[in-house]
């Protein structure tokens, strides 16, 4: 699917359908809205004043036109209460709206963009209207054989501005939401992909395509490249599988040279059974979302390379399965890190905080201006905050903001939680430096204080994305299933930086 941008009004042409959103209980049509209306001989007026079509939002009505207009149909969407309204409904309403029309059959639609929301600039505006129909629209479906009645799908959308001014500006908001909804695609893509389609190896592979597709260089090391190192908290976890791990380093050089970079981590673990402390079967199944954190992280150095970013970035990914087996890590292990503190294994299905301590170790080789991770890490992280929010935890206060502005600017929406250092003693251990696990208080939090030991003085930001990786509900522009969460907040994140202390 395209969407185009042209000048010109939603009666110019037959679009198939137009799209106007309207506020609940409006009752002064202004814009495209009233210039339809008239072509149409007060059509949509006469719905408003039949009751039929309130405007609560997502509220829609479909008009056919007989003629009146070139496109033969009018979707009516709802925008709610204007006081209300923001970026994020306005890309839950064109996410709806697409997929409604998609729902009809329809392969084209169009919009305008000159409705009454004066504290949205018009750039986010079309930038949220993209990314909202884009994002709407995913479906991952290269397992499926069968034909089904929804394969239809909408092949292009144009969003029309009257003005040159307001299409320079429209423009390439479009062209920037496209690239950055492409690569949450590719996140979500990987996600989704079963198990025996995914694994180490496989990501790297996928890693390898992205890098040869931009500017960006990858070096993938393997078991002896890890070993020789010292990664041995990342190959504890890794020896009770037969797929070998890979570990996955990307760099993208859009920065000045002198310009020290931002390192993402993103957690690895392509399957997740808990190791010899093996997880409860339910809902094993989806265990193929441990490693949205390199996904995330694997896609946002495609978009930040195609956006040719001004900055200097690197991904690592950590990336091996944690199973039973002979050789694989027991309960009461003392694994030496990279770092060189020992860890005495409590738990092996608290796998995720080992294979980032190496990586986390691992980054400072570039001596980064600041540290990001972000892992499905821990399910008190949805008892303390649910599906839906990103928590947070960090060790520099304006890198924290600066997570936090960009999770609101994207609505991936991300919540403080406390580093309080009375909580280390729950992780301490008799035999070793610290053990992987504390008991069940505070385990979203003695998780990020086990990964700050690893980060050493450099400013570093823990993202645990337990909640929102994979939903069992779908919402307005994210699908049930794989979300690819923390794409969208790293470009965003990325476009803005200033380095901690600046």
């Amino acid at each position: 699917m395209k969407i185009h941008t042209e000048r010109g009004t939603l009666l110019d042409r037959d679009f198939q359908a137009v799209v106007l959103p309207l506020y609940e209980k409006d009752t002064e049509l202004a814009g495209s809205a009233r210039a339809v209306d008239s072509a149409c001989g007060g059509a949509i007026g006469t719905l408003l004043a039949s009751g039929d079509f309130t405007g609560k939002l997502f509220d829609m009505a479909l008009l056919y036109t007989g003629g009146s207009i070139p496109s033969s149909r009018i979707l009516v969407v709802g925008m709610g209460k204007r006081e209300e309204f923001d970026v994020e409904k306005l890309r839950g309403l064109f996410s709806k709206a697409a997929q409604k029309i998609r729902g009809l059959h329809i392969t084209a639609f169009a919009l305008a963009l000159d409705g009454d929301t004066p504290d949205i600039p018009l750039d986010r505006k079309a930038m949220a209207a993209a990314e909202g129909i884009i994002l709407g629209l995913y479906r991952f479906t290269p397992f499926k054989t069968a034909d089904t009645d929804n394969d239809t799908e909408i092949e292009s959308v144009t969003i029309v501005a009257d003005d040159a001014a307001s299409l320079d500006v429209i423009t390439p908001a479009v062209a920037e939401a496209e690239i950055i909804a492409d690569a949450v695609y590719l996140a979500r893509d990987l996600v989704s992909n079963p198990y025996n389609e995914m694994t180490p190896t496989i990501l790297a592979e996928r890693a390898e395509e992205v890098a040869a597709g931009g500017n960006l260089d990858i070096e993938v090391l393997d078991w002896d490249a890890m070993e020789k190192l010292g990664m041995n908290t990342l190959l504890g976890v890794a020896r009770g599988s037969k797929a070998p791990p890979r570990f996955i380093v990307m760099q993208y050089r859009g920065g000045a040279p002198e310009e020290k970079p931002v390192v993402l981590i993103g957690k690895g673990i392509t399957f997740d059974s808990g190791g010899i402390s093996i997880k409860p079967s339910a809902k094993m199944e989806d265990m193929k979302s441990d490693m949205s954190g390199g996904a995330a992280v694997i896609a946002t150095m495609k978009a930040v390379a195609a956006l040719k970013l001004p900055r200097n970035v690197v991904g690592i990914v950590p990336a091996t399965e944690n199973l039973p087996g002979g050789n694989a890590m027991k309960p009461g292990d003392i694994l030496k890190s990279l770092s060189g503190q020992t860890v005495e294994v409590i738990n092996t299905d608290a796998e995720g905080r080992l294979v980032l301590a190496d990586a986390i170790t691992y980054a400072h080789r570039f001596e980064p201006a600041a540290i990001i991770d972000i892992a499905t890490l821990t399910g008190a992280c949805i008892i303390a905050l649910g599906d839906n929010v990103i928590g947070m935890l960090g060790t520099d206060e304006a890198l924290n903001r600066a997570v936090k502005d960009a999770s609101e600017a994207t609505g991936e929406q991300a919540w403080e939680l406390p580093l309080w250092h009375e909580y280390e003693d729950l992780i301490k251990s008799d035999a070793a430096d610290m053990k992987n696990v504390g008991n069940r208080a505070a385990g979203t939090i003695t998780a990020a204080l086990f990964l700050k030991k690893f980060a050493g003085d450099y400013p570093w930001c823990h993202l645990d994305i337990a909640g929102p990786a994979l939903l069992d509900k779908e919402k307005p522009y994210i699908p049930k299933g794989a979300s690819g969460v923390g794409v969208r907040l790293f470009v965003q994140l990325l476009k803005e930086w200033n380095a901690p202390g600046q």
